[in-house]
């Protein structure tokens, strides 16, 4: 079988990638860095290209596109410790079969390149002018830009979920600025705000003289968004009546207005979003079954500011660039820290808020933690620290899973470590330990013979 081409310039996850692709059967040529890539590519023929983003000559992603130009068809799986969105659409654009970001849990990447190997890549998604960029660089927040990049190259269904204010309506224009459909109108409709009759000649329209107070037909949103996309914001508070008419259009696409008899037909692709859970509201009864399935082919989860607050740096510096782009704002260490330390229950939108107040109050160009709201810095106050044995834990498993390291060589390194402190500090002597710690005698000895520690030390 043909070699699988591998640029990847930690040498460790190089050899860990090659491991993966012998158990598939597969011999690896391991490349450090873009240029010799592209030379090994020259010289033979590949089944699958792995290539790292951030390579010490150039970008991946520059390799990838010199790639599409000599060999079209061969699959390539993006890897990346800086995920952003910008490079998930990108990849995505330029044809590759697959993105996963760093640390990678071998097992996926195993089972991700034995699809890619039983299957064509896709075809490059059509250029772009201009990206609109959503700021993040934590795991959680790295899984959403994959999710965004696929529904970017596809024209199917996409229910956007997470909590209010984490960016649900930015994420469905992301989608609709770099999709096939982004010459055309993008329409949205918040569901929650109106009354059902209201929302449903909003919707699909209605006919002159069709109920009281109609004195000239209108044009719904679904019409208006002919040839683009429709977003309907919280979709789960829609009423059962207009679920069903909904799913008529979701299937058939047709639709008749309110007071019409003809049937009309638009094209255009439709996203929509909740904060809540839509899964939950099938088994309560409150949203169709139907609907639901028909409305989530795809799912690009949000996740809470709270569970990605290492992003509220970036997200800050964002937010203070376009609030006020000619002072040059910039947070203080202090005030950074008093944001992170925050709970944020209105998520990417109340840091937003925070951020305009700390603006309107603050003279200078540094944001100081007097500038921002009282309340947020006595919730913040009260809020304890993060522990540093966690956050130093936290690091080294990042360093070991970008190592390709497994959970049984992490747990026996932490494991030797614990003992030999524990040894040091009962003076060497491993009853002594057992006793204190109550820990079995036996498994002590055992363990300590695998340090190469004295087991029987008085």
């Amino acid at each position: 079988m043909k070699p699988l081409l591998i640029i990847e310039d930690e040498h460790a996850l190089a050899a860990a990638l090659a491991a993966v692709c012998r158990r598939l059967g597969h011999e690896a040529v391991l490349c450090y860095s873009g240029q010799r890539g592209l030379d090994e590519m020259a010289r033979g023929e590949f089944a699958l290209a792995v290539l790292d983003i951030g390579l010490p000559d150039m970008s991946g992603l520059a390799v990838l596109e010199q790639m599409r130009a000599r060999v079209p068809q061969l699959p390539a799986l993006i890897i990346t410790a800086h995920a952003n969105l910008d490079n998930a659409v990108a990849a995505k654009k330029l044809g590759a079969a697959a993105y996963l970001v760093k640390p990678l849990d071998l097992h996926e990447v195993q089972e991700t390149l034995r699809q890619l190997l039983g299957a064509a890549p896709p075809a490059p998604a059509p250029p772009r002018d201009a990206l609109a960029l959503l700021v993040g660089a934590t795991p959680a927040m790295q899984r959403s830009f994959v999710e965004i990049a696929n529904a970017c190259a596809t024209d199917a269904p996409v229910l956007i979920t997470g909590p209010t204010g984490t960016g649900k309506t930015l994420t469905a224009r992301v989608i609709h600025a770099n999709g096939a459909r982004r010459a055309a109108p993008f329409v949205t409709l918040h569901c929650s705000a109106l009354p059902e009759t209201l929302l449903e000649s909003e919707l699909f329209g209605h006919e002159k003289n069709s109920f009281t107070g109609a004195g000239a037909a209108r044009t719904g949103h679904i019409e208006r968004a002919q040839g683009g996309t429709l977003f309907l914001d919280e979709i789960a508070d829609i009423s059962p009546a207009i679920q069903a008419k909904l799913l008529r259009f979701v299937e058939e696409r047709t639709f008749t207005r309110i007071g019409g008899r003809e049937d009309l037909r638009v094209d255009l692709r439709l996203i929509t979003a909740t904060n809540k859970n839509l899964r939950d509201e099938v088994r309560a009864g409150l949203f169709r079954e139907d609907l639901y399935y028909r409305l989530h082919v795809l799912e690009i989860a949000l996740p809470s500011l709270r569970e990605r607050a290492d992003d509220v740096p970036a997200l800050a510096a964002s937010f203070l660039a376009t609030l006020a782009p000619d002072r040059g704002a910039q947070l203080s260490p202090a005030a950074t820290e008093l944001l992170q330390r925050h709970e944020w229950p209105g998520n990417v939108r109340e840091l937003r808020n925070v951020l305009e107040h700390a603006i309107a109050v603050s003279n200078g160009g540094v944001i100081l933690p007097q500038h921002l709201p009282r309340e947020l810095r006595e919730i913040a106050a009260s809020a304890p620290a993060s522990q540093p044995l966690e956050t130093a834990l936290a690091a080294w498993l990042q360093q070991k899973l970008r190592a390709g390291a497994s959970y049984r060589e992490m747990h026996d390194e932490l494991e030797a470590l614990a003992l030999r402190h524990l040894l040091a500090h009962f003076g060497g002597k491993p009853t002594v330990l057992a006793r204190e710690t109550k820990m079995n005698r036996v498994t002590l000895r055992r363990k300590t013979r695998l340090l190469g520690e004295n087991p029987d030390g008085a």
